[in-house]
């Protein structure tokens, strides 16, 4: 039996924008803690409770800023402290659910609040409030437009994000290296500006004259894709449809070599999603949207007389919140417990390393921080082969930044 952990000794799981986020989250912090004090200013100077309630809500946004910036902070400044057995990568996710629980309470004390109101109707002092309502819309506006990338194009992984099912920036073109006794082949499913195709090329050794593709895909279905010569290279005739992962069986000059495709590690976003930014991002929006609603509340009760437009504006509200807040301790839970982060991605390694017969014994994949997976390995195999043969198969999983395999004879 030999076992390998990850030969880099590095436990510094932060996200790719780690510092970037930090920094625009601070950023939020001044303009929420200069809005409170402008707000409760002024509203003591001109007698307006309104503006100081509004301005102590803005609090609220630099509480919940500062706890997400606090995160960031921490995990930088301890992400190489041994104490922590892989790193600090999931503080954010800890951060990220702590604000979730926060967001939950507010939704509950906001829908109290508005059937409170319902039954017992208050008096509404419309010039105040329409005006505050609005001054805090724009403040959520430019919230949230800084913590998503002041317009940078910063892509903070929001759960209403649409992901396609095949990431063509990344995958375009995957090749394998195809080790025969000759030398090596180099076998790529082509799609660039074209229907996707295998294609043949020649490595170290010479392309043979012909060569067919079966492919196996996880359901069971299989498909055959002779190769024919085009130019410097072999490519099939016809189309390979999606998805593209599969494993594929090369025959060429009576030898067969059996290798594995991988679709996009991260098609829905969990394994880079940054949820520290998520539910930063989360509780300005979610009170941009409760912003709205209270001003059509406000002006359909001023200019019809409505007053349960208020009340049903907040219910509306909690309710939003409520289920945003859900879904964020949903996924954070998920990572705090180490939950499988994505069962297509832990399918198709599994099916990598048994492409040649080995049976995988022992399989944990589990999230280490934004873009970055950790995985433990136990094949069973009756080749004479180490820990370093699983390593390089594994080598196109680039989220897989702790790696530890383990091999045994059978």
């Amino acid at each position: 039996m030999t076992s390998s952990p990850e030969p880099e000794f590095s436990h510094v799981f932060l996200g790719a924008g780690h510092a970037q986020n930090e920094r625009r989250t601070w950023i939020v912090i001044y303009l929420c803690a200069a809005m409170m004090v402008l707000e409760i200013t002024g509203g003591i100077w001109f007698g307006s409770i309104a503006l100081v309630a509004d301005g102590l809500h803005m609090s609220t946004h630099a509480g919940a800023m500062l706890l997400a910036a606090l995160a960031y902070t921490f995990a930088r400044r301890h992400a190489n402290d041994p104490r922590f057995s892989f790193g600090t990568g999931k503080l954010g996710d800890l951060a990220g659910f702590t604000s979730a629980i926060i967001l939950a309470m507010i939704s509950l004390l906001i829908g109290y609040e508005a059937i409170s109101r319902l039954f017992a109707p208050v008096p509404i002092h419309f010039a105040e409030a329409i005006p505050i309502a609005g001054l805090g819309l724009v403040v959520n506006i430019v919230s949230a437009w800084l913590l998503s990338g002041g317009g940078h194009g910063h892509d903070h992984g929001h759960s209403h994000a649409h992901h396609h099912g095949h990431d063509h920036a990344r995958d375009h073109d995957e090749t394998v290296e195809i080790t025969t006794p000759a030398g090596t082949l180099r076998l790529q499913i082509f799609e660039t500006n074209a229907p996707p195709r295998f294609r043949l090329f020649a490595g170290t050794a010479d392309l043979p004259e012909a060569a067919t593709i079966e492919v196996a895909r996880p359901g069971g279905d299989t498909e055959t894709y002779p190769l024919a010569r085009q130019g410097g290279y072999l490519e099939s005739l016809e189309d390979i449809p999606e998805p593209h992962a599969f494993t594929a069986t090369l025959t060429a000059g009576g030898d067969s070599y059996r290798m594995a495709f991988t679709e996009s590690e991260d098609a829905g976003g969990k394994i880079s999603r940054d949820n520290n930014m998520r539910a930063a991002i989360v509780h300005v929006i979610a009170d941009a949207a409760v912003s709205v609603l209270v001003i059509v509340g406000l002006i359909l009760a001023k200019v019809f007389g409505w007053l349960w437009m208020d009340p049903l504006a907040g219910m509306i509200g909690a309710l939003v919140i409520a289920s945003w807040a859900l879904g964020l301790i949903r996924d954070t839970g998920a990572i705090l417990l180490d939950m499988n982060p994505d069962h297509d991605m832990a399918a198709t390694m599994r099916q990598t390393l048994e492409a040649d017969g080995d049976t995988l014994a022992d399989f944990h994949l589990w999230r280490l921080g934004p873009g970055h997976l950790g995985a433990i390995v136990c094949v069973g195999t009756s080749s004479p082969r180490g820990a370093e043969y699983y390593r390089d198969r594994l080598r196109r999983f680039h989220a897989l930044s702790h790696l530890t395999v383990e091999v045994r004879q059978v």
